[in-house]
């Protein structure tokens, strides 16, 4: 049941629809994400196709789009990338 006074936005869009890879380094900076991986001693021994700091991203937009599949929620990381190529 919806509480009291909230309304149904007008569109279908959800936040997760709008979150980028953009957003995510806005809100948690690579040199926050690159600490945090070092504290849990987590760093790369070798240099990988996919870094330890894109798989955090990729962690956090699984939780954020938890029903989507893997290539869903890489489609929704890699949109605002888009315009790179």
């Amino acid at each position: 049941m919806p509480r009291v006074g909230w309304k149904k936005p007008g569109t279908e869009r959800r936040l997760s629809d709008l979150v980028s890879v953009g957003v995510l380094t806005r809100v948690f900076p690579p040199e926050l994400v690159d600490e945090v991986i070092a504290d849990v001693g987590r760093t790369e021994q070798r240099h990988r196709s996919l870094p330890a700091r894109v798989m955090a991203y990729f962690a956090i937009g699984m939780a954020l789009y938890s029903e989507g599949s893997y290539e869903d929620v890489l489609a929704q990381l890699t949109d605002g990338l888009s315009w790179a190529s």
